[in-house]
């Protein structure tokens, strides 16, 4: 790569991270920032296709324009000696691509929670009128911490209808991903997206996409493998309805949403502990609260009973020797307690 400093020096690339169909990656040190960044710039091959220059160009003011945790973050674009480039995030991690090739399929519950991740990316995106329309597995990256972000943003456009693409070698590394309706050429919309995940997550269920295009032929049959349940290791029946319900031929019949599809993920999808289900966990408290309380209460009226029960007496009835419910007892105390009480003021 002949330019090796942007902006005025401001941006040094020193290695390459990455390339694809039409961009490769470096990794760049923002002198001004003093931190590491992936620096994008546009094939050497591709850099006089004026269309090219131009969706690249629409990348980076598309890119700009989001901001959550679960997408790349853009710093900066521009121009230098004829080359564009845009400055990104740099995050130190691997691509889900990588991930299921060193562990092959990956747990249900695993799935599902990168799943929601890419959703809450993807939705966002969607809020702001820009459609991905190329979510794979090497587009979603996998930072050192656990988070997911939505990445590479390159063929993304407005949502307004705009025409599908038209590299022939771009659209084989993609077509194992992309929604029929795009394949047909027809405008690419958020729903389109919410396929293109669901193939992702078909995958990384099952070790293998829902669809294998090797020429363009391939394109027009419209076949994916059915994803087994019950030959997938650990795969609940509500993970595979909600996978195969994005992959659906007709839009209609997906997630409405990004949103909606991270609501269905949220379903019971493997064995959680109660420490993972924070919400379960304040329901049960709270009926637990509810069932103490009712003890209490029931301890009151024995208690007031047996004040009854000595009202023509001359004198009062002794103190119980053990109080029902004491203050900041728990709950095994409680019991405990409660039993004592009534065992000693039931006769």
């Amino acid at each position: 790569m002949s330019v090796q400093e942007l902006a005025g020096g401001r941006y040094v690339l020193e290695h390459r991270l990455g390339h694809g169909g039409m961009a490769v990656v470096m990794l760049g040190h923002d002198t001004a920032l003093d931190r590491r960044v992936a620096v994008k710039l546009l094939a050497d091959s591709v850099r006089g296709d004026r269309e090219l220059r131009e969706r690249f160009l629409r990348e980076g003011r598309f890119a700009a324009q989001l901001s959550h945790p679960n997408v790349v973050a853009v710093y900066d674009s521009g121009e230098e000696e004829g080359q564009p480039y845009i400055v990104m995030e740099h995050v130190e991690g691997v691509t889900l691509a990588e991930e299921l090739h060193r562990r092959g399929p990956l747990p249900a519950a695993e799935v599902a929670a990168l799943g929601r991740q890419a959703c809450a990316g993807l939705q966002h995106a969607h809020e702001r009128g820009v459609v991905h329309r190329d979510v794979k597995p090497q587009n979603l990256l996998l930072d050192r911490a656990g988070t997911l972000k939505v990445a590479d943003f390159g063929i993304a456009r407005a949502g307004d209808g705009s025409a599908g693409i038209t590299q022939a070698g771009t659209l084989l590394g993609t077509a194992a991903y992309m929604a029929p309706e795009t394949v047909k050429g027809e405008p690419a919309t958020p729903l389109s997206d919410v396929y293109s995940l669901g193939a992702v997550l078909y995958e990384l269920a099952t070790g293998k996409a829902p669809r294998q295009v090797t020429t363009i032929a391939d394109l027009a049959r419209d076949e994916r493998t059915p994803l087994p349940g019950e030959h997938v290791d650990g795969l609940p029946p509500q993970l595979e309805r909600t996978i195969m319900q994005c992959l659906e031929p007709d839009p209609a019949g997906r997630p409405p949403s990004a949103e909606a599809l991270a609501l269905a993920l949220e379903e019971p999808t493997a064995a959680r502990t109660l420490s993972e289900r924070p919400t379960e966990v304040v329901h049960v408290s709270r009926s637990r609260s509810r069932i103490w309380l009712a003890a209490a209460g029931a301890a009151a009226v024995l208690a007031g009973l047996a004040a009854l029960a000595f009202t023509d007496g001359n004198e009062p009835p002794a103190p119980p020797a053990v109080e029902p419910v004491p203050a900041g007892a728990g709950p095994a105390e409680e019991a405990r307690n409660l039993a004592e009480w009534l065992r000693a003021n039931s006769g």
